[in-house]
């Protein structure tokens, strides 16, 4: 499990998030945990697996958002129970 988070210009508002929100899980159904936070510019979700950097970049940006990096971390769940 990978926890992905990308950097995004252009959302002023919780609506703005959730277009954001709404494209990622549009392009990658499997896509678990999407959150958006328009004021650090960053959207957020875990994903298992690889998938197209440019095509969920592309789709962002055709909203009208502007997708300026991505960043692919292996996820660790943490707590008391593993």
């Amino acid at each position: 499990m990978n926890r992905i988070v990308l950097k995004i210009d252009g959302m002023a508002c919780s609506m703005c998030e959730s277009h954001i929100n709404d494209t990622v899980r549009k392009v990658l159904p499997e896509a678990d945990k999407v959150r958006s936070s328009h004021k650090k510019g960053e959207t957020e979700f875990l994903y298992e697996g690889d998938f197209d950097q440019e095509k969920l970049k592309e789709a962002i940006n055709e909203t009208g958002y502007e997708c300026v990096d991505i960043n692919v971390a292996p996820y660790e769940k943490k707590g008391l129970f593993r």
